[in-house]
């Protein structure tokens, strides 16, 4: 799942490692968050697993106080480096953003901003994430990430090659909640619901 709405959301500010944190709406939101996967985990054993980010914590805090768990921090799971535009006006970053070719290096192309992380040092970092989680044998995974970054983990999880993420992309926004599945004795790996907002409908905005 990803974050809610947080302060450079609405402060119109790069997001990526700058610590931002969740806005009063976005609390309010996370809580929603907390009350849909205790519908959905129904009772089972579940490890939970957020971003070291504030605003990934604060929406991970609520679940783990519903699921009764503690929450596992990982690195990994941030979301890209912008480097030096981190917490900029985005307008900043708009002005010197260069886009990756169609065809192309996309995944090592540079953005030209400094300190920013490539798209494969991104994809790559998700990827080991997914690799770390999935080790620990629980019966069902939380993972609290960011918008970007959790379309490298839908596509880990689906065991797509690195290399496909040059091109792959997810529709996702804040607050979502995206379910994976796995397929049982045919070993399958099932994308059953992307970026499920129904949750946060009937929130006022603060």
């Amino acid at each position: 799942m990803t974050h809610p709405e947080a302060s450079h959301h609405t402060d119109g500010l790069v997001g990526g490692w700058f610590d931002s944190t969740l806005t009063t709406r976005g609390h309010r939101q996370a809580e929603s968050i907390a009350r849909r996967l205790v519908e959905l985990l129904e009772g089972r054993q579940t490890t939970l697993y957020s971003s070291t980010l504030t605003r990934t914590l604060q929406t991970a805090a609520p679940i783990g106080e519903r699921l009764g768990v503690e929450v596992v921090e990982l690195a990994d799971l941030r979301e890209k480096s912008y480097g030096v535009a981190g917490g900029r006006p985005q307008r900043w970053l708009d002005e010197r953003f260069i886009f990756p070719p169609e065809v192309g290096e996309r995944m090592a192309h540079d953005e030209g901003i400094e300190g920013a992380e490539t798209k494969l040092q991104w994809v790559t970092r998700a990827y080991r994430a997914l690799e770390e989680i999935e080790r620990d044998g629980a019966e069902q995974r939380v993972v609290v990430t960011h918008a970007g970054t959790a379309n490298w983990v839908i596509a880990a999880w689906l065991r797509l090659p690195v290399e496909a993420c040059s091109y792959a992309h997810f529709e996702l926004g804040s607050g979502g909640i995206t379910t994976l599945v796995d397929g049982g004795p045919f070993g399958n790996r099932t994308l059953r619901s992307l970026d499920d907002r129904a949750h946060l409908i009937n929130l006022r905005s603060s």
